[in-house]
């Protein structure tokens, strides 16, 4: 099976690698040009299972570093058509309504309650977001940095703890803040 069959993207398109980014990204060979989404023609189940298989990381991020006044947090992104992009790197075109991403994150924190998975798994396939990749990881980041809900809600987490869905103009989220050692906390004054 060649590349273009197994991803899923039409003529002359590739999945690349963004060092700077360290995300995946969408290249045309011929045009010269790159892009975040997926272009129009894409198969996106091939490219989902593609994406899964190839640009995942084989294993949970593992935080080594705390960085004084902020949080490191992943999250599972539902997009729709109300959202201020509604496209993915799954979807060019999201025309579900904020009602059906409801259902369909309150089955994705089911499954995540119920054990049956892990929220950085689900990420992996099932997120709008381009930090599917690293299993939702967002890094650390600060008060300020992310929009006032989901910011509102990253915070008011213990590490470790999943929040219930958080509605922004990006779309509905789960939010997880990342674990760090008790050890490690106490260091910082017992704020992680």
């Amino acid at each position: 099976m060649s590349d273009q069959q197994e991803t899923g993207l039409p003529p002359n398109w590739e999945v690349r690698h963004s060092n700077s980014k360290n995300l995946p990204y969408y290249f045309n060979s011929v045009e010269k040009n790159s892009r975040w989404e997926p272009p129009a023609g894409t198969d996106t189940e091939k490219l989902k299972v593609y994406m899964a298989t190839h640009h995942s990381t084989a294993k949970p991020i593992v935080v080594e570093d705390k960085q004084p006044g902020k949080i490191r947090a992943a999250h599972l992104l539902v997009k729709h058509n109300e959202s201020r992009r509604p496209s993915s790197w799954k979807e060019n075109n999201i025309t579900r309504s904020k009602s059906e991403a409801l259902t369909l994150i309150k089955a994705y924190e089911k499954r995540i309650q119920e054990g049956e998975t892990t929220l950085g798994e689900l990420a992996l396939t099932e997120s709008d977001c381009s930090s599917a990749r690293k299993r939702g990881d967002l890094g650390y980041f600060g008060k300020g940095d992310m929009q006032k809900e989901f910011e509102d809600a990253a915070f008011a987490l213990k590490p470790g703890e999943i929040s219930g869905v958080v509605d922004t103009a990006s779309g509905l989220h789960l939010i997880e803040r990342s674990v760090f050692s008790t050890l490690y906390c106490q260091g910082f004054g017992g704020v992680c």
